[in-house]
């Protein structure tokens, strides 16, 4: 095996070089030259709408489909080309699958045990790394119950315990919660990112949920059509969004048309300085544009000669969601804690002018 790339202070786990697949008779590839690089440690998270390429992608990285074109690289080992590819068997990758494929028949530590039984181990060192697995993920006590014994949310974890045993280099997470109810997938997604983090394994992340990607994933890389979108930290990717697909599918955002006129972005409800505050680009060169104005920038103060009706209004625990319309049929949603009435008026101001504009 090659050395380990270096890169920055940690070593690089995971290569994709230009990686494409292109189905036969398919009209456009599934996935199209994705370049990325996941250091070792990290947890990356592949990011999309259904059909965006993101499983086909995780499939290539687990040997179960072979590139088009393209090269992928395990710990500086090169696993996959257009004409030779690694097995899975002998990738040293996990995988926890979405419908976490145990085996009835078997008991949670008897689980766990199938995937160490072709690693030359020892009985005694099987034993110990189903203890250290069971322990890590949170089961102890639970290891002689059979999956219909289990709760989702533990038989999810013994899924997990069953892909950290072998010590792999990397494991590959195929939307490992979205057969869960919504509390505890809430619990599961952070507890899942602490035990990867105390595993010190690194791990690519399957996931159409923006919330959960952002709040598991130390980078993010958003898929729309085969393409990468954009690849970056959770704030970079909410913050500043690339493109206006990464905007509309990862932010809570307002897109409002403006037109340029006299050093203003104009819009049907207010004005707004050409260059967003905080930024130095050049004056646009374009006359219109989209401006993106996330829902929680958006400040509502009731006012009975207010230009903007309240239409609805959702109670979302600690805020609230408003749907507010204009004369001239623009529509807005904003974010408050402050409860004002469905059918008040109110003025609608942009916290310190923040937007992001989209030619």
């Amino acid at each position: 095996m090659n050395s380990l790339t270096q890169v920055g202070d940690g070593n690089i786990i995971l290569q994709l070089e230009a990686v494409t697949k292109q189905f036969a008779q398919a009209a456009f590839a599934a996935v199209q030259e994705i370049s990325i690089d996941l250091q070792e440690g990290d947890l990356l998270g592949l990011l999309g709408p259904s059909g965006c390429g993101k499983t086909t992608l995780l499939r290539m990285i687990a040997g179960f489909e072979q590139p088009s074109a393209g090269q992928i690289m395990l710990a500086g080992q090169v696993v996959a080309t257009p004409d030779r590819s690694i097995p899975p068997e002998k990738r040293d990758v996990g995988m926890v699958f979405q419908d976490y494929a145990l085996f009835p028949h078997l008991t949670a530590g008897e689980n766990i045990r199938f995937g160490l039984t072709k690693l030359g181990l020892t009985r005694a060192e099987q034993t110990d790394r189903v203890r250290d697995a069971i322990g890590l993920v949170g089961l102890e006590g639970l290891e002689k119950r059979y999956p219909h014994q289990l709760s989702g949310g533990q038989q999810q974890r013994v899924a997990l315990a069953r892909a950290l045993a072998p010590r792999p280099q990397l494991i590959l997470l195929d939307e490992p919660l979205s057969n869960l109810d919504a509390q505890v997938r809430l619990r599961l997604r952070q507890e899942i990112r602490s035990i990867l983090k105390q595993a010190g394994i690194s791990a690519v992340f399957v996931t159409h949920d923006q919330e959960e990607a952002l709040s598991i994933c130390d980078r993010v890389a958003v898929l729309s059509k085969g393409c990468l979108e954009q690849l970056g930290t959770p704030e970079e990717i909410y913050q500043y969004p690339a493109t206006r697909f990464v905007a509309e599918f990862v932010t809570q955002a307002n897109f409002v048309q403006a037109v340029q006129q006299e050093g203003q972005w104009v819009t049907d409800f207010g004005e707004f300085p050409i260059v967003p505050p905080g930024k130095t680009n050049s004056h646009p060169s374009t006359a219109q544009a989209t401006l993106m104005i996330r829902q929680e920038d958006v400040q509502l103060s009731p006012d009975r000669d207010g230009n903007f009706k309240i239409c609805d209004r959702e109670f979302l625990g600690r805020e609230y969601r408003y749907r507010l319309v204009n004369a001239a049929g623009l529509e807005l949603y904003a974010r408050s804690s402050d409860r004002i009435a469905p059918e008040d008026c109110v003025t609608v101001k942009v916290r310190d002018n923040r937007f992001q504009i989209f030619p």
